[in-house]
């Protein structure tokens, strides 16, 4: 009776809660393809990874930008006083001088030792590198969305089976009520009963309650607010898929997967960085040129005139050759094949990592597919099992304790089915994912 009392209590307090939660009977039914095209246009991951992708892209741009001229304006106005040399007329004076100038400015270069174009080459690779990333955010966010998918429909489908047991419990607590009112049972008979509906409840309040935050966790998933009407598909029906070889799956993964690929062009990137750091060691060859003219006060011609008699054209190549920068460039050279090698190992590391993801999901798919046979045939046995149970209570035949355990049995075989069912399913869907498939359920 104490346990009775105590699980009263805890219903009493859970159906308070469950009162409170928000009716989605009317809310719109997404499917699994739904949640993940909407994920995949308003994560903020993945806004964030584009957003990476574009700012490579202006990089881009700048590095190509390095081969056009630069060019700039400059004007001055001065006033001196005192022995001086003439700004414009570069003669020694000893005068006040008022003075204007005013110049156009260009320079271009010619050769940098490679530097320009392997820089643009190496901002082309970032470029698809980043494009490689958002993929990956994207793919991410698509097994997220999966596995959350696939979790709500099992807590979908466990609500089914607790909604079941509180049916078929409340109608053996009526029965066993209706025999020890005729004496037919003794009260401990009755009470087992009334207990085990209590505790088909208490069952099914938690069942919607792990529903109801599963179904939180999938909105946070879809940048959906808590308050936003939203439901799922029913329980899916489905069989079991001819498993494919594990190197072959591996091999497509490889082939196809973004983060593999953006390991692969990070090696490329640090060998153009290399290339980089060795052009140090050669000289810059630059062409300058510069237009301008002035006026100042120590001639007589007016300013217009003299800004046409003082106009002046320079054009002029400068080389600048390297001989000793504290070993800077050595020093940079050394850094980048450095990184290189780094680079190898990472793309090896994503390789080994890659093939651990794929073996684990292959081999959890060997082994549910199984459990999920074996949960098929026990599931069956045990429904069988109970029918037969029920029919003996009904006759007198079977003790309340006895049917209880029956049902208890039945729950749990099919608690293991759907468990295993969905388990399989997810496990599926990640070697498709591996192959390059789309997911779909």
């Amino acid at each position: 009776m104490k346990l009775y009392t105590l699980i009263a209590s805890l219903l009493f307090s859970l159906g308070i809660f469950a009162q409170e939660q928000p009716n989605t009977s009317d809310a719109k039914v997404w499917t699994l393809e739904e949640c993940i095209a909407y994920a995949l246009a308003h994560n903020i991951t993945i806004q964030q990874a584009n957003i990476n992708k574009q700012l490579t892209e202006v990089a881009l741009m700048e590095s190509k930008s390095s081969r056009l001229p630069s060019l700039s304006g400059t004007a001055s106005q001065n006033l001196t006083n005192g022995n001086t040399i003439d700004p414009i007329t570069s003669d020694f004076v000893s005068q006040q001088i008022n003075s204007t100038s005013l110049s156009l400015n260009t320079s271009v270069t010619l050769f940098q030792g490679n530097q320009i174009n392997n820089q643009i080459k190496q901002s082309k690779l970032l470029v698809d590198q980043y494009q490689l990333y958002a993929q990956e955010s994207q793919n991410n966010i698509t097994l997220n969305i999966t596995e959350a998918y696939i979790q709500l429909l099992y807590a979908k489908e466990a609500i089914k089976i607790a909604e079941n047991n509180v049916s078929t419990s409340q109608k053996e607590e009526e029965r066993a009520k209706a025999l020890f009112d005729a004496g037919s049972i003794a009260i401990r008979d009755y009470t087992d009963a009334k207990s085990q509906t209590a505790t088909n409840n208490y069952n099914l309040i938690a069942a919607k309650n792990t529903y109801d935050l599963q179904l939180l966790s999938l909105k946070q998933l879809l940048e959906l607010s808590s308050t936003d009407s939203f439901a799922i598909v029913d329980g899916v029906e489905y069989l079991a898929e001819n498993v494919p070889e594990l190197q072959e799956v591996y091999a497509e993964a490889v082939a196809i997967l973004p983060e593999i690929n953006a390991s692969k062009t990070n090696v490329l990137v640090s060998e153009k960085a290399l290339d980089i750091a060795k052009g140090g060691y050669l000289p810059t060859l630059s062409l300058t040129g510069s237009l301008g003219s002035g006026y100042t006060s120590t001639q007589t011609l007016n300013f217009t005139d003299q800004f046409d008699g003082n106009f002046n054209q320079r054009v002029g190549l400068s080389l600048n050759v390297p001989i000793f920068n504290k070993n800077k460039t050595k020093a940079a050279v050394q850094e980048a094949q450095l990184n290189i090698d780094n680079a190898a190992l990472q793309l090896a590391q994503e390789e080994k990592d890659l093939y651990v993801k794929v073996e684990t999901a292959w081999k959890n798919t060997i082994a549910t597919q199984s459990q999920l046979n074996a949960a098929y045939i026990a599931r069956n046995a045990a429904k069988e099992s109970y029918r037969l149970a029920q029919k003996q209570y009904e006759l007198g035949a079977l003790s309340t304790t006895n049917l209880i355990l029956s049902q208890n049995t039945y729950t749990n075989t099919e608690q293991n089915y759907i468990q295993a069912k969905y388990l399989n399913l997810l496990y599926n869907q990640l070697l498709q994912f591996y192959q390059g498939n789309q997911i779909s359920i």
